[in-house]
């Protein structure tokens, strides 16, 4: 039997996860770490802002590969912390199943898988200091002690998983945003780039990974 927290899969094509419980992939069709790097990393101006202390948290961990493509961006950075909130995580079969499609990154997850199979959500990957929070977000950040300079929101569609994309959450993840901090997300859905706006972020919009026009960019204003 499946527990509930637990994510459940389908595989498209034999190595793209998909959730059936959000009817939706875990990374892009067309490449997903090269659409993490446009993303989340050129989308919070990273490496370039990378420090030792600098803090990353992110909205939906997934598969870990948006953590994967931070390790090997900060190589040479020295500690970065990252932590992560994720509702139903993966087994760590399924994740070494799904990162065998990017072999870049699968080259240095296996400190993680190992972690992973042992239960442990707070390890070191390379140069990160990770934490990871297994539950709903709405119930986790508001307690959280955190502060991020930069956010990396992945979760499901907004269309598919509106509640990690709502008003009440987004002003969440300003409250626990550093001055001049920033966020980024592949959607350009009107209502999540108005909730950040409400929230204290000014709002762009970018071009898109691959065939999608828009992404969004946000920082919070000082």
């Amino acid at each position: 039997m499946q527990d509930d927290q637990t994510a459940m899969l389908d595989w498209r094509d034999g190595v793209i996860p998909v959730s059936t419980r959000f009817d939706d992939p875990y990374f892009s069709l067309n490449g997903g770490l090269e659409e993490t790097r446009h993303v989340f990393l050129a989308g919070n101006d990273l490496p370039a802002r990378l420090r030792p202390g600098f803090h990353v948290a992110e909205l939906g961990f997934g598969t870990g590969l948006n953590m994967l493509a931070l390790a090997l961006a900060a190589k040479d950075t020295g500690p970065v912390r990252f932590t992560s909130f994720e509702a139903y995580p993966m087994t760590a079969a399924d994740i070494a199943r799904a990162l065998d499609h990017f072999p870049e990154a699968r080259a240095i997850a296996d400190p993680f898988l190992a972690a992973w199979s042992r239960g442990d959500r707070r390890f070191t990957l390379g140069p990160l200091d990770v934490k990871v929070l297994i539950g709903d977000a709405r119930g986790l950040l508001p307690t959280w002690q955190g502060t991020a300079d930069a956010w990396f929101l992945d979760g499901f569609s907004p269309a598919k998983n509106p509640e990690l994309w709502s008003p009440d959450l987004m002003a969440q993840v300003a409250d626990h945003t550093a001055p001049q901090g920033t966020a980024a997300t592949y959607t350009a859905a009107g209502f999540v780039r108005r909730s950040l706006a409400d929230a204290g972020f000014t709002v762009e919009r970018r071009a898109g990974f691959a065939g999608k026009r828009h992404m969004t960019v946000a920082r919070m204003m000082p």
